[in-house]
């Protein structure tokens, strides 16, 4: 501990597995191993097809690289603390190195949510306005778009460390799942902690928050418009575009919701359904959007087997 007059701080946190389990965390790290080198690999595999393949270079495929990166990093955060655990019980994390390790998850977190903002208005553009829309989505406005995305949550998480450093922790240091989250290290706190409750609020609700509503209202302009398409392989065909980037969101936002309403009202929750949905959030996402992209897009899977083929030949 760190002492300076009545306030205190930990010098590190104590992580947890999964609750009731602990015995069978070995066992446990294989699928959670499957999981991260899906994820990882399944991602390099996206970038690398979309990088060496010139018909891929389009609005929608750049928005799909920057969700791809979003991934890894979200990935690479959770990684090492969770096989850490599983593998040889490394519990404890030290306080900055929390504090680094949450800020980057929920800015990555706050990243994807935007990239898929971004890509459901290109869905809108490309489906309501098909002749202006590499005229209105050109490189440079995609390449803006991505850094305001990146400044964006960067700036807005920014004040989140330095208000959980100001805090007086006392008493209990164990951390509820393998890995920083601010809700959690929040809690910890034996001081007035209102002030983060409160900003934390106003942040997920006016960015994270406002991106759902956003899709959402994107996706309602959307099916107006498809439904004033003339015949039913129109509407078919326009609404198989879109079917990948709402798997991704349902994949994403789900669980999110559900985190943030257990870390807010849900303190009668088991344990295990906070853990399982906290794993599902951060490592579920990044492990299934490369294959539902590759699954759902012909253009990702016919330059995904041309890349095989050369290979082989």
């Amino acid at each position: 501990w760190e002492f300076n007059g009545s306030f205190y701080q930990p010098s590190a946190f104590l992580m947890m597995g999964i609750p009731g389990l602990e015995a069978l965390h070995p066992w446990i790290s294989i699928p959670f191993c499957a999981l991260y080198l899906s994820a990882l690999l399944g991602n390099c595999v996206i970038l690398f097809i979309i990088r060496r393949t010139p018909s891929l270079h389009e609005p929608m495929f750049y928005f799909l690289s920057m969700l791809a990166v979003t991934d890894l990093g979200l990935a690479l955060c959770t990684l090492p603390t969770t096989l850490g655990l599983f593998w040889f019980d490394v519990r404890s994390i030290g306080f900055d190195a929390c504090l680094t390790q949450m800020y980057f998850i929920h800015i990555l977190s706050f990243i994807e949510s935007s990239v898929l903002l971004a890509m459901a208005f290109d869905r809108f553009i490309a489906i309501s306005h098909p002749l202006r829309h590499s005229a209105i989505l050109t490189k440079s406005t995609v390449l803006k778009i991505g850094l305001a995305i990146v400044l964006r949550g960067m700036v807005s998480l920014l004040p989140i460390p330095f208000l959980l450093k100001r805090l007086t922790y006392c008493g209990r240091t164990e951390l509820s799942h393998s890995f920083c989250f601010h809700p959690d290290i929040m809690n910890l706190a034996c001081a007035d902690i209102k002030v983060n409750v409160f900003y934390g609020m106003i942040i997920l609700l006016s960015t994270v928050g406002m991106d759902f509503i956003f899709i959402v209202l994107s996706y309602i302009l959307i099916i107006r418009t498809v439904v004033s398409l003339t015949t039913r392989e129109e509407c078919l065909k326009a609404l198989n575009t879109c079917v990948s980037h709402i798997c991704a969101v349902l994949v994403f936002f789900i669980p999110m919701i559900g985190l943030s309403m257990i870390h807010r009202f849900g303190k009668n929750v088991p344990p295990l359904v906070n853990t399982l949905v906290a794993y599902t959030y951060l490592i579920i996402p990044p492990a299934l959007n490369p294959v539902i992209y590759s699954i759902k897009s012909t253009h990702i899977r016919e330059a995904l087997l041309r890349a095989l083929c050369r290979k082989r030949a």
